[in-house]
């Protein structure tokens, strides 16, 4: 592609913005509007200004009738509303008359607009309605808008949104990304949308807003779309310098030099140390000193001598030694005077566990601390947070149960609610884990912080995350596009309906971005989304587990033919993609089922089959480079009982293993509750199964694949996994 930002003209779009906040106004004139697109390259129809009918007249027969009529005022956005839009005007005498009516109708609508005239403008009426444009959204900043245009937008909201500046292949995938895009090929005869020039007129506007930031708003709605062009017949921009600022950002190196003392601390000092039992102060250190930490523990307690056989000192400032982390266990209203002192230590990292903060309205408060922390360098987690756990350090910074099972996934919530739903199971289903952090009101620490570090962190091969906003999506979208390259990013955004956001806001104080928005430019950076909770938790144990598959050809061997059916739909819900089987391979396959069975896909054993039968099929899936990942469906019997079906599955699963043949097997069991112990031995096994559900397994396999399709991994190293 060539470059188009070279035929851009940045001053005529400057001088445009200078008069306009000359002049105090937050809005373009329709005229002022085209000016701007048209300096970066985006099509307008011929048009012209009038402020008489006899004006109108006239340049509509310059331009060729038949015309539309707009009201041009910097008090009036809405134009339609207020009745200013006439359109397919065919003689002189129409022209003449609308004139005076969209005047009439804009004072009428309202008495002290300003008026600057009426736009004439050409009729285009051949093309489809598209929308392209922008928002400054408030987690993300500029974010580009694709779509139908014209009233289908507001009918059937069929949008897709990427980041600002876009370039010209993500162009491409919001035209090819809508509901609709089926419309814009041409349908029926019909003629096609250009996409390269669509493409073209996205990535300019992405471009515009790029260079000009303070441009708030910007709707080209429609723009016609033909096979030779694209068109923007109306332009609306709204301005707010306020839209340019961006928020404090630390680098890569500054967020690992924090992050690292404070997973990693050689000396915690827990300010509110208590040796009264149901304190908080007192199972904050109890964990850190049962849960077999290593490091300096000091306790904090002006009050104390002595708190569980360690000596407490009237203030961190009393410590011999050096502080990397601060555990706050006092009321809010003490925290600053104590930061202060932790600030003053040299103390990386303090972990605000009281509430009392933004989430009940005392914004004034959580802004002091994070001043004073701001001004001594010192990073904070929280507050209103559990405290946090890093299971290679044995560190369980926090007055919840202790947790020591260590493995390599990363958790962290904004709820403390979701924080002990996170522990009970990650102990009841014995999944390992390096962290489960809490992040409560975000004072500070965010998700990109601990992404960042948790990308660096050896012990970690898969981060998952519940949150209720970002309060740097920007940020967040950027580091987890890098860290995806790695390691799967699993989020669970609650909010994802209008109830589901205003709850979260009433519990946070933090307001839940538009889902569709979060949506898109989650998928654009990689991060695999958890429809519910325990979807999160079931893909961040099954994901680590599974190869990364080598290519897109899924197999399903089912003993039932009714599960069969459940486990394809489940494949087409998690856009997996089932082989067509050849007929080589078809052949194969009815060597080892039953006259009554059926090959093709799903392979259906049928029920009452030998183990054999089972082994050799699956063998023969395994064997199969054609084939990429098994989806196994197993129906309890006699003749081949569930530990029967486990093992034997397990033992032609490691008999390839050994063979160097990493694939994906994943299992639905049916049958009665033996087949409960026969999941828990395939689970243990690396084979990723559930009783009683078909969609499970199939769940875990489509987040695997989409992980690896974002990472551009399907196809590499069969012995890959995580």
């Amino acid at each position: 592609m060539p470059d188009i930002a070279t035929s851009y003209d940045r001053e005529a779009v400057r001088r445009v913005l200078d008069q306009v906040r000359a002049e105090g106004r937050d809005s373009l004139t329709a005229p002022e509007g085209r000016l701007v697109v048209e300096a970066y390259g985006i099509a307008t129809p011929k048009e012209g200004l009038a402020t008489s009918a006899d004006e109108a007249v006239t340049l509509a027969t310059e331009i060729g009738l038949p015309v539309v009529l707009k009201i041009v005022s910097p008090d009036i956005l809405h134009k339609t509303e207020a009745g200013g839009v006439l359109v397919g005007l065919k003689t002189p005498a129409e022209v003449a008359d609308g004139f005076q009516t969209i005047i009439d109708n804009a004072k009428a609508y309202q008495a002290d607009a300003r008026i600057v005239g009426v736009q004439v403008q050409q009729l285009l009426s051949s093309g489809h309605e598209v929308i392209v444009g922008t928002v400054t959204d408030e987690t993300f900043g500029k974010v580009v808008a694709f779509g139908l245009g014209g009233v289908l937008v507001e009918v059937l909201k069929d949008v897709t949104f990427r980041l600002a500046p876009t370039d010209h292949v993500t162009a491409l995938s919001m035209i090819d990304g809508i509901a609709s895009a089926e419309i814009l090929r041409g349908v029926r005869g019909a003629e096609p949308a250009n996409r390269e020039v669509l493409a073209g007129l996205i990535q300019r506007l992405s471009d515009l807003v790029t260079d000009f930031p303070e441009l708030a708003e910007v709707d080209l709605n429609p723009v016609l779309a033909t096979s030779t062009g694209a068109t923007a017949v109306d332009v609306r921009i709204l301005i707010d310098e306020n839209a340019a600022k961006t928020p404090e950002r630390f680098t890569e190196a500054e967020i690992l030099a924090s992050m690292n003392r404070i997973m990693r601390p050689t000396a915690i000092a827990v300010i509110g140390a208590s040796a009264e039992t149901g304190k908080i102060g007192n199972s904050v250190m109890k964990n850190l000193v049962n849960g077999g930490f290593q490091g300096e523990i000091y306790p904090i307690n002006p009050k104390a001598d002595e708190i569980l056989d360690r000596k407490a000192f009237r203030s961190i400032s009393d410590v011999p030694g050096p502080v990397d982390v601060a555990v706050f266990a006092i009321p809010a209203k003490f925290v600053p005077q104590a930061l202060e002192e932790v600030g003053a230590k040299g103390v990386a990292g303090a972990i605000l566990i009281p509430s009392g903060f933004g989430e009940t309205g005392n914004h004034e408060l959580q802004e002091e601390v994070v001043a004073i922390a701001r001004r001594h360098g010192v990073r904070i987690l929280g507050p209103n947070i559990y405290g946090y756990y890093y299971t290679p350090e044995n560190l369980s910074a926090t007055f919840c149960t202790p947790y020591d099972v260590k493995g390599g996934v990363a958790l962290s919530s904004q709820s403390g609610g979701i924080g002990m739903a996170i522990l009970g199971f990650s102990r009841s289903a014995q999944m390992g884990v390096s962290s489960i952090v809490g992040v409560g009101n975000k004072a500070d620490i965010d998700e990109d912080d601990l992404l960042t570090f948790f990308e660096s962190d050896d012990n970690t091969q898969l981060i998952a995350m519940h949150l209720e906003d970002l309060k740097d999506g920007r940020a967040f979208a950027d580091t987890a596009k890098r860290v995806s390259k790695t390691k799967p990013v699993l989020v669970l955004k609650a909010g994802r309906t209008d109830q589901g956001a205003k709850a979260a806001s009433s519990h946070t104080g933090a307001l839940a971005g538009n889902d569709k928005v979060y949506d898109d430019i989650l998928r654009q950076s990689g991060v695999i989304r958890a429809p519910g909770l325990n979807d999160l938790l079931e893909y961040a144990r099954g994901i680590p587990l599974l190869p990364t598959p080598q290519g897109e050809n899924v197999v399903i061997i089912t003993g039932a033919g009714g599960s069969g059916v459940l486990l394809s739909d489940a494949c087409v819900d998690n856009g997996l993609s089932l082989m067509e089987i050849p007929g080589d391979l078809d052949e194969a396959f009815r060597k080892f089922i039953p006259p009554f069975g059926a090959a093709g896909n799903p392979v259906d054993i049928t029920g009452g089959e030998p183990p054999s039968t089972y082994r050799n099929t699956i063998a023969l899936g395994l064997s199969d480079p054609r084939i990429h990942s098994l989806i196994l469906g197993y129906w309890h019997t006699i003749v081949t009982p569930p530990m029967v079906f486990a093992e034997l599955v397990v033992d032609v699963v490691e008999e390839f293993r050994a063979k160097g043949i990493h694939k994906p097997v994943v299992a639905s069991l049916a049958g009665d509750v033996e087949v409960e112990q026969a999941s828990e031995h395939l689970y243990r096994h690396g084979i990723v199964a559930y009783p009683y559900t078909t969609e499970k397994p199939v769940a875990v396999l489509g987040a695997k694949y989409r992980w690896a399709r974002a990472a551009g991994l399907v196809g590499a190293d069969p012995s890959t996994s995580g």
